[in-house]
Order: C-alpha cells, then structure tokens, then sequence
C-alpha cells in the first residue's frame, strides 16, 4: 500500500509536463512543473526536495518526510520511471498570484528493463506557491 502511494505522487509529479520559458509567471509555473518531471525521471531525490515547498503535504497527511521515503522506495524498485501526461493544465490563482495550480490525468510507468512492469492512471492535483521567485509544490492531491 506505501509503494502503491508513493508510486501515485511521483506519478503527479512526474506528469506536470511543461515547457515554456520564465519570461511570466504562468510560464515560470509551467518550467517548475517541467523541471519536477524531469528531476523525478532522473530519479534526483535531492532535486525533487528542493522543490518541495517547507510545509508540503500530500493528500492532508503525508509530509516532505513521507515523499523523499517514497521516492526511495520507488526508485529502488524501478530502474526506470516514466510518467506520460494523457492531459494537463496549469493556472496561475486569480485570487493570489503567488499560488499556482496544476491538474493532470497522467499514466506512470516502472520499469526494470525495457518493458515496463507496472503502470497506473491518476487524476492528480498539484498546487505550487511562489516562494521568492520560485515556484515550490505545496500541496499534492490525487484519485
């Protein structure tokens, strides 16, 4: 059942394609979210962490503790991780132009070999804050 979680917000993370320059911030949004993909396909817990925002939490109960456990788990089991966005959109809030929100049904894939030997579907929700002049993931939500 960890796998099974962990497997699934790597998956959201890892489907946030993005891939426009940081010339606005709906752009810089869209680059953080780019970048995670990219940290997490490289399996770069480190980077992945940095840009997880200080309080992150996932789906209200996990913390920045339980995703770099996750991501550990999950790399050990998959020499290869690959998550594939069937669609995304990323905003920046109306309200408060330092929240930014990012919705994906994404596919994610593990793999020892070539073949993948596991993949699943989510609905995922990621809320991102900026931080100064970074966007930071805050909050990670899927089905």
């Amino acid at each position: 059942m960890p796998s099974r979680l962990f497997a699934l917000s790597f998956l959201v993370l890892l489907s946030l394609l993005g891939g426009c320059t940081q010339s606005d911030p709906q752009a810089a949004l869209e680059a953080a979210v780019q970048q995670l993909q990219d940290n997490l396909e490289a399996k770069d817990t480190s980077a992945v962490l940095e840009q997880l925002q200080p309080q992150f939490s996932a789906q209200q109960q996990y913390d920045r503790a339980w995703a770099q456990r996750t991501m550990a788990l999950l790399f050990l089991r998959h020499k290869q991780v690959k998550v594939l966005a069937l669609s995304q959109s990323s905003r920046i809030d109306p309200t408060y132009s330092s929240k930014g929100h990012t919705q994906a049904l994404v596919a994610m894939t593990g793999a020892e070999g070539l073949t993948p030997d596991s993949a699943r579907h989510y609905s995922v929700r990621l809320e991102w804050w900026l931080e100064d002049g970074e966007w930071r993931l805050a909050k990670l939500d899927w089905e």
